[in-house]
Parts: structure tokens; C-alpha cells; sequence
């Protein structure tokens, strides 16, 4: 009996009962709830805000945090959800994942408990939406060179400046915003319907259409002085987030490429050229076979990751590899499917090309791939080579 097409290698079997049955249950409100309304999603570039409160409910938001009302799941089963939900697209799985890592993540770890308290049980419950605010426009492979200000002006701070390329920025309930101080980065909880603070949606996209995309402004800004995450420390605070979502990104984008691979098969099967199904033919086979051994390799990749995060020895360019090489075969495994797929893989009936135009986004947000190579090359001879 030949191996199941997408785990050629039996990983299942390193699973256990509870990782594969969140793994189902996932997949089920992705097939029942998400799929159906996805292509025209993606088509009118809307995010659909209805299925939020199943998210919660489920218990996919922050779910690898540990109490305020979050699931506390272990790495594998964390990315297993990131995997199921990016198996829809990769909007969807932002939202999730920029609701998590990159908003309550840095509550979690750098706020107090009064905001702790305040933010984590409503926004684990979906009830509050949160955004992240660390890109500007002069400013993204180089977020130190940040121009955002943060000045303390009596029993406020008052910001300046701007983010871009915001995902859940015009449907947050806060943002966490990163700022220059007199003593370095800070990051701050900024309210919506604060004066001075702005979003604004950020349209004619190609990719991420199904994720809501905004640039973010800061005018004399005022916010409360307990509004600073009193732990957040310099550029490694947000860094710090940015590993905690670039290890769901390795293990989303196989959701991505998984779908990928099955359609591929699928159509290959029943397309019939010169009387029989082009599965039939070499070339068509040999596409096949690369993506289920690049996928392969990449699964296992992302289950080394999440036990060495789990055992406290993850280091920050191991997320690096999975993400650059999880990203880039992705965005190939698309491609050839959408290739396999002729002239029908421009289309919305077929998942493809959407997957396809949303990974080309992927393999530049939260580090472009070069930036990752950088890491990894930095990890590999002790030379940086950012500058």
C-alpha cells in the first residue's frame, strides 16, 4: 500500500492523540465554515470577520499561551492550527497568527498584569482584535531605523509617525506600536478612537486579499503612561514576537503547499490530453514527486523546530531555516500546481493561483527570504552581513 499523499513519511505517527485530534477539528472548521466563502473573499479583498468568534471559541487564538483564557497548547499542536488554517489562505492564518504572537504574545511577555488581565481573556475569546505596529514605510528589513517618537509629556506619552503593511489594522481594538524613546525602543498599547491615532486600509493588492491591510498613523497621539509595556527593552522586545510568529508561518505555509500538492494530483488524475490523464505523463509525474519530497523534508523541519522550542533550545536562525526554506517551496509547490493546472490555475475555481499570488507575500513579510539567509549566514561563520 502506498504512503498517503500528504505524509509520505508517517509523521502521523509521531503525533499524539490529542495533536491529531486538534489537527481534525481544525481542518473540519476549515472545510465547513472557511472554504465556501474564501475564493470570494479573496476576490472582493475582504476579510471575513464572521468566522472570529468560531476562533475563539475554538480556542485558535493565542492558543500557545498559557492561562487569561488561552488554550496553552504545545508547539506541534500550535502549528498544526497555523497549518489547517493557512490550508484555506494565508489571510486567514495572518489574522490568527498576528492575533497571537505578534499582539498577545507581547502582552503576555513584556506587560503588566493589569493589562494582562485586561487584553488576554477578550482577545483569546475574539472579542478584542489587536494589530502590530513595527513596519514604516522607509523602514522594514531595518526596524531600527525606526522614526515612530514616543515622548513623555507629564502623565501621558505622545506619539508620532507612522506603520505600514499593518494586517488587522483597520478592524483592531488596539495596536501594539513600537516607538524610539529617550531610552530606546518601547512598545505601547494604543487604543482605537484615541486622538491623533489613524488607520487606513491599504487596497489594489494582489495578494493577501483576504487580509485586512492598513497603514497606521500616529499626530500628537496621546495615550496614558501605564500604556507602555513596562518589560518591552529595546529592539529585541518585538524581535522577539517576530520568532514567535515566524515559527507559525514555517508550519502554515505547508497547510498552503499541502493543498497544493492534493489539487495537483487530483486534477492530473482526471485531466485527459492525447486519451489519457496527463498523471500519466513523466514530466507531469516528476512535478509531483519534487513537491511531495520538498513538503516531506519540510514537515520534518518544522516538527524538529517545535520540540527544540518546546525543550527551551530553539535558537532564533533554526526559525530562520524553517521559515526561508517553508516559504520558498510553498511558493514553488504552488507554482507547479498552478503550471500542472494549465489555463484552469488562473482561475478562483481551483485554489492555486491564490495560494500562489498570497506566498509571494509571505516570502517577504516578517523577514524576506535574503534577510534569513543573512541570519543563517551570520549563525553559520559569526560575520554579519546587514550592512
Amino acid at each position: 500500500m502506498a504512503p498517503p499523499m500528504l505524509d509520505f513519511y508517517q509523521i502521523d505517527e509521531l503525533l499524539n492523540e490529542e495533536q491529531r485530534l486538534t489537527r481534525k477539528t481544525v481542518r473540519a472548521f476549515v472545510d465547513e465554515s472557511i472554504m465556501p466563502i474564501i475564493s470570494e473573499a479573496f476576490e472582493t479583498g475582504t476579510f471575513p470577520k464572521e468566522i472570529i468568534p468560531q476562533l475563539g471559541k475554538l480556542g485558535l487564538l493565542g492558543a500557545s499561551l498559557k492561562g487569561y483564557g488561552c488554550a496553552g497548547v504545545d508547539s506541534i499542536t500550535y502549528g498544526l492550527i497555523m497549518q489547517e488554517l493557512e490550508r484555506a489562505d494565508s489571510g486567514i492564518r495572518s489574522f490568527a497568527s498576528v492575533q497571537g504572537a505578534l499582539v498577545m504574545y507581547p502582552i503576555y511577555a513584556y506587560g503588566s498584569e493589569s493589562q494582562k488581565e485586561n487584553w488576554l481573556p477578550r482577545m483569546a475569546k475574539g472579542e478584542a482584535i489587536g494589530c502590530f505596529g513595527l513596519t514604516e514605510p522607509e523602514h522594514g528589513s531595518d526596524p531600527g531605523g525606526m522614526k515612530t517618537k514616543a515622548v513623555k509629556d507629564g502623565n501621558e506619552w505622545v506619539l508620532n509617525g507612522s506603520k505600514t503593511w499593518i494586517t488587522n489594522g483597520t478592524i483592531a481594538d488596539v495596536a501594539v506600536v513600537w516607538a524610539k524613546t529617550e531610552d530606546g525602543i518601547r512598545g505601547f498599547l494604543v487604543e482605537k478612537d484615541t486622538p491623533g491615532f489613524s488607520s487606513a486600509k491599504i487596497d489594489h493588492k494582489a495578494s493577501m486579499r483576504a487580509s485586512d491591510t492598513a497603514e497606521l498613523g500616529f499626530d500628537n497621539c496621546r495615550i496614558p503612561l501605564e500604556n507602555l509595556l513596562p518589560e518591552s527593552n529595546g529592539l529585541k522586545s518585538p524581535l522577539g514576537c517576530l520568532t514567535q510568529a515566524r515559527t507559525g508561518i514555517a508550519w502554515g505555509v505547508l497547510g498552503a503547499a499541502m493543498a497544493c500538492l492534493e489539487e495537483a494530483v487530483t486534477y492530473s488524475q482526471n485531466r485527459i490530453q492525447f486519451d489519457k490523464p496527463i498523471a500519466s505523463f513523466q514530466l507531469v509525474q516528476a512535478k509531483l514527486a519534487h513537491m511531495s519530497t520538498e513538503i516531506t523534508k519540510a514537515q520534518l523541519l518544522c516538527l524538529r523546530l517545535a520540540q527544540l522550542k518546546d525543550s527551551g533550545k530553539m535558537h532564533p536562525a533554526q526559525v530562520s531555516m524553517a521559515k526561508r526554506n517553508n516559504v520558498a517551496i510553498a511558493l514553488e509547490c504552488a507554482r507547479l500546481t498552478r503550471d500542472i493546472l494549465g489555463a484552469n490555475g488562473i482561475t478562483y475555481d481551483y485554489q492555486a493561483i491564490r495560494h500562489m499570488l498570497n506566498l509571494e507575500t509571505v516570502y517577504t513579510y516578517e523577514g524576506t527570504n535574503d534577510i534569513h539567509s543573512l541570519i543563517l549566514g551570520q549563525a553559520l561563520t559569526g560575520i554579519a552581513a546587514f550592512a
